[in-house]
């Protein structure tokens, strides 16, 4: 059984949880390591089983909480040299480890995939996590679905998805040009519109369950999120994040 969960997921803070009876890994950890294991401990998830945290990309709201997170568990956080090197030395880690996009790294008894996407990083990744023959992929700062994320998403039996604005929200919005037109470029992120056609467009009927993830909360709310997924309530279960909380704890069975 594989337990998935975010822990949190917004623009000012986003963490993911998988992990099985022995292990689990952290995908970002962009929230203070407080609250990080007060969410785990809401949920009933262990924060000894952890074995490793990855880092999708320097970006504070994915990596403010990897320097004291590694020091208290003693855990290494992966990521690739370049955003090792972008990152300010209050929040470079103790414990850290490099991979090159593209390699997959077994932690313990899961085996995560990493793999570039597009964004306005130095090197940022998405990440296929499996386990027992389930996976889980973490699929969020997606300015434009390449075709790597579009290959990964048909291998999921779960994943997390940007579902980052609603399109007129944003375009009259309070937000200055320059940050929309950041926002909407496919170097930025995912609205509701474009995660819906590219979860249809991919469609993998394994696909049990798909978390809302990454919501703006400036141009975007949670029913707009999850109205816009109402073609795919039928056909699997879609759950809502938070920035606030940890998500409920889903299953793969």
């Amino acid at each position: 059984m594989t337990e998935i969960c975010a822990l949190a997921s917004g623009s000012n803070g986003n963490s993911y949880y998988i992990g099985n009876r022995h292990d689990a890994v952290l995908i970002d950890a962009g929230i203070t390591t407080k609250q990080l294991l007060l969410r785990m401990k809401s949920r009933g998830l262990d924060p000894s089983k952890i074995r490793a945290v990855f880092l999708s990309h320097e970006h504070t709201d994915h990596s403010r909480g990897i320097q004291v997170l590694s020091k208290r568990l003693g855990v290494n956080i992966w990521m690739p040299k370049e955003t090792w090197y972008s990152l300010p030395p209050y929040f470079k880690p103790p414990y850290v480890r490099f991979f090159t996009a593209g390699e997959s790294v077994t932690v313990g008894s899961l085996e995560v995939h990493t793999f570039l996407k597009n964004h306005d990083a130095v090197q940022p990744c998405s990440f296929l996590v499996s386990c027992e023959g389930r996976t889980t992929g973490v699929f969020t700062d997606i300015g434009e679905p390449c075709d790597r994320v579009r290959s990964a998403l048909k291998t999921c039996h779960a994943v997390f998805i940007e579902s980052n604005y609603d399109e007129k929200m944003l375009w009259e919005g309070s937000y200055p040009w320059p940050l929309k037109q950041r926002v909407a470029s496919s170097v930025g992120h995912l609205s509701n519109r474009q995660s819906v056609e590219l979860i249809l467009g991919e469609w993998n009927p394994h696909l049990e369950c798909i978390f809302l993830s990454h919501l703006s909360q400036e141009n975007n709310t949670p029913a707009k999120a999850f109205e816009a997924f109402e073609p795919l309530h039928h056909r699997t279960r879609v759950l809502l994040t938070s920035r606030h909380d940890a998500s409920e704890v889903y299953c793969l069975e």
